[in-house]
């Protein structure tokens, strides 16, 4: 891994982009990283008592100040702030900062030029709107949790990856290039209703339609991207650990058939749905005879969509994820690279540093008394 000092300077596509976060949890932090690892500055106003939930990956490649956002000089702070930014990200629910006097309709009058991005669970209208709620209920309702369920079980959560990431700080980071983009026709700014719920539907888009045009199947014990196909589910090897077969199309499950020494005469009922528990039960038997270590040294060159199944504590090490960089180290912390990559203005995963300086750079001046 690649060691990344506190004090290297922004590089990236977005350099010269300003930021102003309002500390939060989850999905709107990991949209301010995105962004500051692509080198925008992203000044970040925190709780005085810090943060509730402090996470040194998430966290990372901001410039922090204090501010009690109940005080009316703090208040004031953060609005000369933001009258010299960019973009706003804030995570509350409908109306809080409204009644801290630093809602879209002050700060946008403030600055016209504004993207004022506001990233929530339920989004900024609708019945569930001033409710609380977590990825586990957004995705839920949106019609994905649902379909991550083996036959005869209840749904098991992947993480929080579907909908406070991939629903929320993907799509949020999305909608704010996207405002940037327009800006530089309109000279305007805009609001953008970030809603979780809505990323995940949008996400759910190619299930959908496969699922409307015949060609795929939700149902526990048809799914074949869920797990209950042979050829695209995940094995236990004699050491305890897994591999992961992914291989949909026929000329790929050919050659994990050759790799475990199973009859090829099974790649022609490859999508026989009858067959797939049995068939199943019989490659777990074979995974089963050897450790995960020796799969992957038999699969070391075969186009078998293969892969050994690596916590995130072993990801680091992988001779792929190595060779490739995805992984640098700030502080003795292992921290993704950031992503994705560009071939003239490569960004930087950079430690977290105190904001007072890059205030007096944007030229803020201290609130009148």
């Amino acid at each position: 891994m690649t060691n990344v000092g506190i004090g290297q300077h922004p590089t990236g596509p977005l350099v010269g982009l300003r930021v102003v976060e309002f500390a939060g949890l989850g999905p709107a932090p990991h949209c301010a990283m995105l962004l500051a690892d692509l080198g925008a500055q992203v000044l970040r106003f925190e709780r005085p008592e810090g943060n509730e939930f402090p996470n040194p990956v998430l966290d990372r490649g901001r410039h922090g100040l204090s501010a009690n956002l109940k005080d009316a000089a703090d208040v004031a702070r953060c609005r000369a702030a933001v009258a010299l930014a960019d973009v706003v990200i804030e995570g509350f629910r409908p109306g809080v900062m409204e009644r801290l006097g630093l809602g879209p309709d002050v700060l946008c009058a403030d600055n016209p030029r504004l993207v004022y991005a506001r990233l929530t669970g339920w989004g900024q209208a609708g019945p569930l709107a001033p409710r609380v709620g977590h990825d586990l209920n957004y995705i839920a309702l949106a019609g994905a949790l649902a379909h991550f369920r083996a036959v005869g079980s209840r749904p098991v959560p992947p993480l929080n990856l579907v909908g406070d990431y991939g629903g929320g700080s993907l799509f949020a980071a999305f909608g704010i290039m996207a405002a940037l983009w327009e800006r530089q026709r309109s000279g305007r700014g805009q609001v953008i209703d970030a809603a979780i719920v809505d990323g995940t539907a949008s996400m759910m888009s190619v299930a959908a339609g496969f699922t409307a045009a015949g060609s795929l199947s939700l149902d526990p014990g048809r799914n074949m991207l869920g797990g209950d196909a042979p050829f695209y589910r995940c094995y236990t090897c004699a050491d305890g650990r897994e591999v992961a077969v992914g291989a949909l199309e026929p000329r790929f499950y050919r050659e994990v058939l050759r790799a475990i020494g199973a009859p090829d005469s099974y790649h022609a009922t490859q999508y026989d749905v009858a067959e797939w528990e049995s068939r199943g039960r019989e490659f777990a038997g074979i995974f089963a005879q050897k450790t995960r270590d020796e799969w992957c040294r038999i699969f070391a060159g075969v186009d078998a969509c293969f892969a050994p199944v690596l916590a995130i504590t072993e990801t680091a090490q992988n001779d792929h994820l190595s060779a490739r960089g995805t992984y640098v180290e700030i502080d003795g912390v292992a921290h993704a690279a950031p992503a994705p990559r560009f071939s003239r203005t490569p960004g930087a995963a950079r430690a977290s540093v105190e904001g007072e300086e890059l205030l007096r750079r944007w030229g803020a001046q201290p609130p009148t008394p």
